[in-house]
């Protein structure tokens, strides 16, 4: 899948790199990774089997495609970083998209770099001599994926977000006139075009010889917002395709996974299975115990903050085995942890979870209390994720495994090993 282009008389650096542990050995080759938000395995299936994503099926044919396992909770920021650092959340500390601070005993956003505690692979590849190119849909991730990197400084990294295009600068993100470098107008980020910005904001990044070591994280608004089989779907597909096949012209190495699945959330008639966790729980053993739903993020439109997994904070003596076991009786709900066993069995950090980590089944989501979410903007239709049914994810490679890694994919591969399968994987 190499081509001759514009990128190939660059040389690039093939240094080795260590990060967490892990080493990476970069290809002498752009290298392309792309999180696609919310990308179950049945989106791809269905937009294939339409016959309307031909570059990706060269990829499945010449290269390779598998099963990975996501990090829970299934959301946005923990698997962005753990995808970034190569290490699952208990070590990059990201246990949400919100949550209680222990410190502050506050509500906060977990968009900061401040929260993550792990060196992240683009600040490495930074330091053995990559140009690096950050593109999100969100603006909520570029703080935290930027970590660690020189930007604003000659070739320094670049990081912006199609969500802020036009407010990037040179001191803060690396680049400026962005909208002039990728030829298009800042989408608006409730839309198929604000994933599709960033896929062709890499592409220019890579013609343009501004980056070589590419992360091109997508918004999941459409998986949210429609099925796979809808034609609104299948259109969004297809321009990914298109995108993904403008990069592999390039001669890029590219690697693609997701952060997460995503399941409609309904009953047959279409109304939403919810459980209104905190209003029960405090019903049934009196008040002070706090429900924190850590897919809540600024993009209410997506989801109103209901996901499949929620963190309880019990009322100080209270008794937890009581209120797990009545909370693990109720419809919907199918897993109930105490602290330390879900920071064993999710890879979490104890001190940034609940006292009670709760799931839920496929089709049911949990939340706080009816007045802390508004479902007005949902369409009538819910579809979300957070839980256990939205792990398995794709993987993809346009090129072949070598055996190392063949026999590695074979085991129990995770989404956060897509850069070392990209890098030290590939048979280029």
């Amino acid at each position: 899948m190499q081509s001759s282009s514009a990128a190939d008389p660059v040389n690039f650096s093939t240094t080795t790199f260590e990060v967490g542990g892990r080493e990476y050995r970069p290809p002498a080759s752009p290298v392309a990774v792309l999180c696609i938000d919310g990308c179950g395995c049945e989106y791809l299936d269905i937009t294939m089997a339409h016959g309307r994503m031909p570059n990706v099926m060269a990829m499945v044919a010449n290269g390779y495609r598998g099963l990975v396992r996501a990090a829970l909770p299934t959301f946005t920021n923990v698997n962005n970083a753990a995808i970034a650092t190569g290490l699952p959340p208990s070590e990059t500390g990201i246990s949400g998209n919100f949550f209680l601070n222990p410190e502050t005993g506050e509500e906060v956003m977990m968009n900061s770099k401040e929260f993550l505690r792990a060196d992240t692979i683009f600040s490495a590849a930074a330091k053995a001599g990559r140009k690096i190119g950050i593109v999100t849909a969100k603006e909520k991730l570029r703080d935290m994926l930027s970590a660690g990197l020189e930007i604003g400084v000659p070739g320094g990294a670049i990081a912006f977000s199609s969500e802020k295009a036009d407010q990037a600068q040179s001191v803060t993100h690396g680049i400026e006139n962005v909208e002039t470098v990728v030829g298009e107008k800042t989408p608006k980020i409730y839309s198929a075009e604000a994933s599709l910005f960033a896929l062709r904001a890499g592409v220019a990044l890579l013609q343009q010889q501004k980056a070589d070591f590419l992360y091109l994280s997508l918004t999941d608004y459409m998986q949210h917002k429609y099925p796979p089989e809808a034609e609104e779907s299948l259109a969004f597909y297809e321009g990914m395709d298109h995108e993904i096949g403008r990069l592999l012209e390039l001669g890029a190495v590219v690697g693609a996974t997701a952060d997460h699945g995503m399941n409609a959330k309904c009953n047959a008639d279409g109304a939403v299975n919810v459980l209104y966790l905190e209003t029960e729980i405090n019903k049934a053993f009196g008040t002070g115990h706090r429900v924190i739903c850590p897919i809540t993020d600024p993009y209410v439109v997506h989801h109103g903050a209901l996901g499949s997994l929620v963190m309880v904070h019990l009322a100080p003596g209270s008794d937890a085995d009581a209120i797990s076991r009545w909370i693990l009786a109720q419809d919907g709900v199918t897993e109930v942890f105490d602290r330390n066993t879900a920071a064993n069995k999710c890879e979490l950090p104890p001190e940034r979870i609940g006292d009670l980590v709760v799931l839920a089944g496929r089709d049911y989501v949990i939340g706080r209390t009816p007045g802390d979410h508004d479902l007005s903007q949902l369409g009538g239709m819910l579809r979300s994720h957070g839980g256990r049914y939205e792990e398995m994810v794709p993987m993809l490679l346009s090129e072949p495994l070598n055996h190392a890694y063949y026999a590695k994919a074979a085991g129990d591969p995770r989404n956060f090993d897509i850069f070392q399968f990209t890098c030290n994987g590939v048979q280029r």
